[in-house]
């Protein structure tokens, strides 16, 4: 069964960091590009950043949205299939819940992605 876990999510002060994780299970991930994605409610789905696989040529190009660049970081650990985002200076703004996805695209839609984890909490509050 293909599956993403995502966990590392959590209730944070204003000021902190997370790092997220997602782990793969059932396929190797090094090979598929992963991006994270965060809802609020009552939102859409928005994108976070992007972290490149083999199946798109050169592995690890990353790409951040203007919301988190500069203090976010994606990286990936192949042999623990599994791929972080850490995001500091965190805001009450930054409340939502966290999803990583993979997909042999690279692309920022979170319609192109194939396949999902569940989502982790992240609330930033004092």
């Amino acid at each position: 069964q293909l599956e993403l876990v995502e966990s590392g999510g959590g209730l944070v002060q204003p000021g902190g960091t997370l790092k997220l994780s997602c782990v793969a299970h059932g396929f190797n991930l090094a090979r598929y590009n992963v991006g994270w994605f965060r809802q609020a409610p009552g939102k859409e789905r928005i994108w976070l950043s992007y972290i490149t696989g083999s199946v798109s040529g050169p592995e690890g190009r990353t790409d951040y949205a203007d919301s988190v660049k500069g203090r976010s970081t994606i990286s990936r650990d192949a042999a623990k299939n599994t791929a972080y985002l850490e995001i500091s200076s965190l805001t009450p703004e930054d409340t939502a819940k966290y999803y990583c996805a993979a997909d042999a695209t690279t692309t920022v839609n979170p319609s192109l992605y194939a396949y999902w984890g569940r989502g982790t909490q992240v609330t930033v509050s004092s």
